[in-house]
């Protein structure tokens, strides 16, 4: 962040290429070797602010009791821990209030033969849950 602050001073930071490499510069060279480029958590920072993915998602988490009719089923593939942990934190707490019941203990990942045709999919998860009783209302 600092970097960015400091190369902003110097003027406007005008394509992604040019962030890509302040925060390259900004990372020590041990912690650069990984298959990740420095700057991949970055974008995905960016991405999720600008598109309040958090905040879409949460919107969607609390209308879901209401409009799902019991034996629905809702699924999610998240990409990352702040979208699985809202998922799990929300279907935990459905199946405290009775309304349903969790049906993956944990989040299914990608097998090895799925990762070998899409490597895209190796920060996937899925969690599914079932509605078995409509959600009360809260007033």
């Amino acid at each position: 962040a600092r970097a960015i602050v400091r190369a902003r001073a110097d003027g406007d930071i005008a394509t992604t290429t040019q962030l890509a490499e302040i925060v390259m510069r900004a990372v020590p060279p041990l912690r650069r070797r990984t298959r990740r480029h420095p700057a991949t958590k970055t974008f995905q920072a960016l991405r999720i602010a600008v598109n309040d993915e958090l905040g879409a998602l949460t919107d969607a988490l609390k209308a879901l009791p209401a409009v799902v009719a019991p034996a629905g089923r809702v699924a999610f593939l998240t990409f990352h821990s702040l979208e699985d942990k809202l998922v799990k934190e929300s279907f935990r707490h459905w199946a405290r209030e009775g309304i349903g019941e969790i049906l993956t203990k944990k989040r299914i990942t990608p097998s090895r033969s799925e990762l070998g045709h899409n490597p895209r999919a190796r920060s996937a998860g899925l969690r599914a849950f079932i509605f078995t009783h409509y959600a009360t209302p809260h007033t």
